[in-house]
């Protein structure tokens, strides 16, 4: 396999993308994204995104040429209309206007609708934690999951991203799905004919089943059972009921290359410190909780493991599999 810098890889990424039809722009933002997840380890939202990105840029699932911008407004809040366009572009916009406007009310919040597959959610908050204030991110996805009591998907996975800056130290990034296990997973799984567990998923009859085909077929599980549920609803009613986005089950697959137009939506939150107890209070209350965590051997920052890899990736370059550096290739000069 490989070992491609990340320079490299991200310009082969940004001419594949541009090659189906983004915008230069949009690709550049795109590409930088997906390599920063896969140079953090995490592949599953990484550069193996790009050919069904491609695909569905080809096909009009997304709008190449999109422009995302500021519809709305008022005072510490805005809308972000994604256009159907790549959601990158329009999450940056998001999170430099919750910048902006937290410096001047302290808090702001920002939706994005009309949006796409926006990635790693934790990644479009370091901007936030760099210029020393608290960010959460929000997104839904296409439906996964049912609601409590139910067997019909109607919630998506729907991250949850949170990012707290540090006193001269990695910001904590902590970044879940809503889902008991990765999708992924259980196509793999059943991709290789194996079982998955019990607890994971449902078949379309609502049942539990250690089947992944059927799982496929059926629905995911919430992680926490009614907590992660309650959870996911919580998600759909902030980055779609807020923003006006589609909900999860108004949404095609991302795991299909023809389908319509997602339209789902994210949202940011940005948290000035100094707008509440101040900023040596809240980095003193931040360090005085990570020292306590940390005097149990065994114990993990969130997000340590992240910035371990990308700066080893950085240093080293990023190992991608021979089947997936010969289609970004052939995409990148179609």
């Amino acid at each position: 396999m490989p070992i491609v810098p990340i320079e490299k890889l991200t310009d082969l990424s940004r001419q594949a993308l541009e090659a189906a039809g983004a915008a230069s722009e949009a690709a550049r933002s795109t590409a930088r994204f997906l390599v920063a997840a896969e140079a953090a380890g995490l592949s599953s939202h990484g550069v193996s995104r790009i050919p069904r990105y491609c695909a569905q840029l080809r096909n009009q699932r997304t709008v190449g040429d999109a422009q995302p911008r500021v519809i709305r407004e008022k005072g510490g809040a805005c809308l972000v209309d994604a256009g159907s366009g790549l959601a990158f572009p329009a999450c940056e916009l998001a999170v430099a206007e919750v910048l902006n406007r937290a410096r001047k009310y302290g808090v702001a919040f920002a939706g994005v609708t009309n949006s796409n597959h926006f990635g790693v959610a934790a990644m479009h908050l370091h901007p936030i934690a760099e210029a020393g204030m608290v960010g959460l991110a929000f997104g839904n996805s296409p439906a996964a999951m049912p609601p409590w009591g139910g067997k019909t998907p109607i919630f998506g996975t729907n991250p949850i991203a949170a990012m707290f800056p540090r006193r001269n130290a990695d910001p904590l990034a902590i970044d879940v799905s809503l889902s008991e296990v990765a999708r992924g997973k259980i196509m793999i799984a059943a991709k290789e004919g194996k079982p998955i567990p019990l607890g994971w998923a449902l078949d379309q009859e609502g049942n539990p089943t250690t089947d992944a085909a059927a799982a496929l077929a059926g629905s995911m599980l919430p992680a926490g059972g009614l907590k992660g549920a309650m959870l996911a609803l919580m998600v759909e009613l902030m980055a779609c009921a807020l923003t006006g986005a589609a909900f999860g089950f108004e949404a095609d697959s991302f795991f299909v290359d023809e389908g319509n137009r997602a339209r789902i939506g994210q949202a940011f939150l940005a948290v000035d410190p100094d707008a509440l107890a101040g900023r040596e209070i809240y980095l003193e209350r931040v360090e005085t909780l990570i020292a306590t965590m940390l005097r149990e051997p065994g114990v993990r920052l969130p997000g340590e493991r992240r910035y371990r890899l990308a700066r080893q990736a950085e240093k080293n370059g990023i190992t991608v599999p021979d089947s997936l550096y010969q289609q970004l290739t052939e995409l990148a000069k179609s």
